[in-house]
């Protein structure tokens, strides 16, 4: 290998630590730093030029990102809000291929069939960057829910769309007709694709009991339902969201604990480091972009992409608020039903839309030359202006959020906190249920019982203590004891606890009397019950 190549591909890796670490500790959103990063790196004399190739970011990285982001999401709450999600996955996807269409024909002068796949390419929103801004932020939960359903689903929507409307420019001919039964079908398929391998997927792992191989079915799961959707002609992307979805409801049933604390941590590793990577590979893609438009007008380019992004900008908040508040207006039932939200979340929504892999991987996607042997129309214009929208919404955008959600006085209501207290008030109950059930059986020792009753009365009096439950025996609000305080206390004094006990093993290892393996082994066990602690 050339050392010089090993000497660039070392300053790249250092210098991605380097911005996550100043993202960490400038508290911006790593991947606003990412993406500026990889512009500037770019640019590094000797760094050789790097272009993305789309068929590996459909391929390799969006089934996972799309697959873990599904599998941790909340049904529940996903179902409740499934009217807003669908308004913006589905309506402002194609009012935004639109609207960018229209400016694309009357500012930049592309033909019609051109300038809808350019709308088509920028209309998804990232299903990493606005959510995970967001959440990070402290932005109200359904807020978040919202913006996260329409980021999982509105990809299928936005490339079916691409797919006719380059269709349209190969072929010369468009059916509105068959573009909408495309659409249907190819939704119904890619759901029913994932509901039926999430089923035989469930089905393994509830067989499973080997935690490295229950992991590699999961890492696999997501392209398990993507390929064969996408080889059958129906939409990849809904086949991944829909058997995350699933499985991830499942999970509490179907994953053994130890399986799961490893799992859950793998999964946590693997979409960050796919995040970093795609955000830096954005970031790189500019010098290949100006290479391609060496002839057009600086003053032109830079015309074009603002008309592009405030476009795109544009369009989404005045679909975001006529869709909330119009409605409401001419439907007294849904005003009952679901009132208007506050105007700060619907300002929220419309403001985090932002752009990422996905339009860029459509827009290399392009292909060079068309049926007949001539170059593509705008190809490389197109890339380009899809450039401009991802970076300008990530940064314009992405930069203002945190701002905006302290100007806007928008703070996460507490209904989360009290429904972790009640589910843990509700589990100790459990608790003590069963060891009185139990209390009779000759293996069930009578000071162990009461030892174990004790601790879980202290949790249910604590937690019913947080919810304002009383159970008229002196619990609850009224009863003088501060539970936080001494359960702090008690956090504390275990923690000093533990890590006497690591102290103790790293020293024994240290003298040789225990090996690496056990330390580790034990070492693992003190975390879990460190990451217990609760009370």
């Amino acid at each position: 290998m050339d050392h010089q190549f090993e000497i660039v591909l070392l300053g790249l890796l250092v210098s991605v630590v380097g911005l996550l670490l100043l993202a960490t500790w400038t508290h911006v959103p790593y991947p606003i730093l990412l993406v500026l990063g990889g512009l500037g790196i770019g640019f590094v004399p000797g760094v050789p030029a790097v272009e993305l190739e789309p068929d590996l970011v459909l391929l390799i990285f969006l089934p996972p990102l799309l697959y873990g982001a599904s599998f941790f999401s909340s049904l529940r709450d996903l179902r409740a809000n499934l009217r807003p999600i669908s308004l913006l996955a589905v309506g402002l996807v194609l009012a935004t291929m639109v609207s960018v269409a229209l400016v694309a024909h009357v500012v930049i002068g592309l033909a019609w069939p051109v300038a809808f796949v350019l709308g088509a390419i920028v209309s998804p929103t990232d299903p990493v960057a606005a959510t995970a801004i967001a959440a990070r932020l402290g932005a109200p939960r359904r807020v978040v829910t919202i913006i996260e359903g329409e980021s999982l689903i509105n990809d299928g929507t936005a490339l079916v769309a691409y797919r006719f409307a380059l269709g349209a420019v190969l072929s010369g001919s468009f059916s509105l007709w068959m573009a909408g039964l495309q659409f249907v079908l190819s939704a119904i398929g890619g759901v029913a694709v994932g509901l039926a391998i999430g089923f035989v997927v469930a089905a393994i792992r509830r067989r499973l009991e080997n935690p490295p191989v229950e992991i590699t079915i999961s890492l696999f799961t997501a392209y398990f339902a993507y390929l064969p959707a996408e080889a059958i002609g129906v939409s990849g992307v809904l086949a991944a969201v829909t058997v995350g979805i699933y499985l991830g409801w499942r999970a509490p049933q179907l994953i053994a604990p130890s399986t799961r604390i490893q799992a859950f941590s793998i999964w946590e590793i693997l979409t960050f480091l796919l995040n970093t990577a795609l955000f830096v590979l954005i970031g790189l893609q500019l010098r290949p972009l100006l290479d391609g438009l060496a002839g057009e007008r600086p003053a032109s380019l830079a015309l074009y992409a603002v008309a592009v992004v405030a476009a795109v900008i544009v369009t989404r908040i005045v679909w975001v608020f006529l869709l909330t508040y119009l409605p409401r207006r001419l439907s007294p039932r849904l005003r009952e039903r679901d009132p208007s939200p506050r105007w700060q979340s619907t300002l929220l929504v419309s403001w985090t839309g932002l752009r990422g892999a996905v339009s860029l991987a459509a827009a290399l996607a392009v292909p060079e030359t068309l049926t007949g042997g001539e170059p593509f129309p705008g190809r490389d214009l197109i890339i380009f202006l899809t450039f401009c929208v991802i970076v300008g919404t990530l940064v314009l955008q992405g930069l203002s959020l945190p701002p905006l959600i302290r100007a806007l006085d928008l703070e996460d209501d507490d209904s989360e906190a009290r429904e972790e207290s009640e589910a843990r008030l509700r589990a100790a109950e459990a608790a003590i249920d069963r060891i009185d059930e139990l209390a009779g059986e000759d293996w069930v020792r009578g000071a162990t019982a009461d030892r174990l009753r004790g601790l879980y009365d202290y949790r249910r009096r604590r937690f019913a203590n947080l919810i304002g439950e009383s159970d008229g025996d002196g619990d609850g609000d009224g009863d003088g004891i501060d539970y936080e305080d001494r359960t702090g206390a008690f956090m504390r004094l275990r923690t000093e606890l533990l890590q006497a006990e690591r102290d103790t093993l790293v020293r024994m290892r240290n003298e040789h009397r225990i090996s690496d393996e056990v330390l580790r082994r034990v070492q693992r066990d003190l975390d879990l019950e460190e990451a217990r602690l609760e009370g």
